[in-house]
Formats: structure tokens, sequence, C-alpha cells
């Protein structure tokens, strides 16, 4: 692959293996800093630096109101790389990391090549800022690419040359739609962007999901829901890049379409499939996340 065959710019075009270097990057103005953007804020809560001053005020009006929000960020995080470890033992070898975020070590290539130094990944973000990390911290491997592309726009993602470079779509792949979906407006369907993307895996692909929610953890606090906090959050993604949009458990379950869930269901994350000791009622309240793996049959 050569320079010529992807370039690094911000109309959908991407950027694989060792493409990379400072004259390739996206000039600062591609870069809105008027308002804030989900996986700056994002970058925030897991104690990240990539972000800006609008970015920081933004995440620090969700701390206010929930100060747990950074427990959340962590408890998924752990969900993400507790899933790949799962899915690599069990011989996926492909994935597609869709809505990434900034660049945290470590990184979906990283957990999976503890296990299987052969996994190719291809990371999507739909902010630039987080294509001028990538070269450095995401793509500077073999095997590794980027796309700048948006999930609402699932075609045009799966026909991009880096996702048909790096994947083949006639053996299984992971898909990863972590703490992406809730920024997906209902009349926008989830759902049928989902199903677009599952439509080109083969059997055997798996799905691992997260979303936010407003509910509350029922064991803790039954029936109610902390309308506050919750309506506090949601007011400060109104001015963000992309509105908030929490969903029930019962609104999250048919996301996963033909991909059928995996033990133990859609679960707050940290319930999935712990490596550890198992948070207490009211964390696990306070982690705004549900998270699950489905597999396509």
């Amino acid at each position: 692959m050569s320079d010529q065959d992807i370039s690094r710019s911000p109309d959908g075009q991407g950027f694989a293996g060792d493409l990379r270097g400072p004259e390739q990057g996206f000039p600062a103005e591609q870069i809105d800093t008027s308002r804030p953007h989900p996986a700056r804020m994002y970058d925030y809560y897991l104690g990240g630096w990539d972000n800006y001053e609008v970015d920081r005020v933004a995440a620090e009006r969700v701390i206010e109101v929930h100060p747990q929000i950074r427990l959340s960020a962590r408890a998924n995080r752990a969900f993400l790389q507790r899933a790949v470890r799962d899915l690599v033992a069990g011989g996926i070898r492909q994935i597609i990391d869709i809505g990434t975020g900034i660049p945290t070590s470590p990184n979906t290539h990283e957990v999976a090549r503890e296990i299987a130094p052969d996994t190719r990944v291809v990371y999507v973000d739909n902010d630039p800022i987080v294509a001028t990390h990538a070269g450095a911290r995401l793509t500077n491997t073999e095997g590794t690419g980027f796309v700048l592309g948006d999930v609402r726009d699932p075609k045009a993602i799966l026909d991009h040359p880096v996702v048909r470079e790096l994947i083949d779509f006639d053996r299984p792949v992971a898909l990863l739609l972590l703490a992406v979906l809730h920024f997906v407006r209902d009349d926008e369907d989830p759902a049928a962007l989902v199903a677009t993307l599952a439509d080109a895996l083969p059997a055997g692909s798996h799905l691992v999901l997260s979303h936010a929610t407003g509910e509350p953890y029922e064991a803790y606090a039954p029936g109610r829901t902390d309308v506050t906090a919750r309506d506090g959050v949601v007011n400060v993604y109104k001015n963000a890049t992309a509105t908030l949009n929490l969903r029930s458990k019962a609104q999250v379950e048919p996301l996963f379409g033909p991909f059928a869930l995996l033990d133990p269901g859609v679960v707050r994350v940290s319930l999935w499939r712990p490596d550890g000791e198992v948070p207490s009622a009211e964390e696990l309240n306070n982690t705004i996340f549900y998270g699950a793996v489905g597999r396509k049959d």
C-alpha cells in the first residue's frame, strides 16, 4: 500500500499501517472547537489531556450534576477490554471499532494482540482530532487502520478502502459500538444502522455494544429515577456536537437485531463477566452504561 492509496483528509478518507506524519494531518480549522464534542468530553472523564476548554467546561457541568460519570467511563472502558479479550480468545481476529474516541491505552488492538498478535483492527470516529492522534497511537503498526466516518452512514464505513483493505468479510468480525448509539436520535433509527452493519458480517461475527441509560439499577432504587441528574446531563449535551439520547434496557435490547445475546445479556457494564469483585448496588446504580455482547448465527 502506498501513500497514494489512502489519503488522510476530512472528506471521509482514512489511513492504515504506517501512513502517518504531521504533513498528512488535518488542518486546525477542520476541528470544531466552538462546541463540546462527546469524544473529547469522554477523554476528559478518563483523565486525558486531548480536549479543549469548551470540552472541559461542559464535562465539568456533567460532573457537577452526576459526579460518578468518571466511574461510568472507567467501567465502560473495562467492559470493552474484557469483551475484546473474550472474543479474541474465542477466535476472532478482525475488529471494527466505531466511535473509538480519543486513543486511551490500552487501545483495542493492544488488548487484542495480548492474545493474538495477528488481530486486525479498523478504528472509526467522526472527530478529526481523533484522526490527528490515530497515526501515532492507533495505526503505527501493521494491521491497523483509521477511518474518519460516522455510524449514521454505515454504508460509507463498510465501503471505505481502509475497511476493505484490512477486513475480510468472509471471516467473522467483532463490531464494537461502545458508548456511541446514545448519540444517535430515535429519528435516525439506530436499530437500522446496526442492521446495515450486521448485514455485511458473516455468521460467527459478534457485536459489542454499550449504551447510556437514565434508568436506576433496580436492586438499589426500585422504580426511582434521579430526574435532576438525568436531565442535567442531557441538557449539557444539547449544546454539544451530538445530543445524548438515554435509553432503557428494554430499548437497548432490540438494537442487537440479528445478534443473539450471550450470557449474561444486557446488564450494567460492570456485571458483564467481571474479572474482579462485583460492585455494590449503589456503585452499579451510579454506572450509567448498559452493555452486552451478541453473536450472529
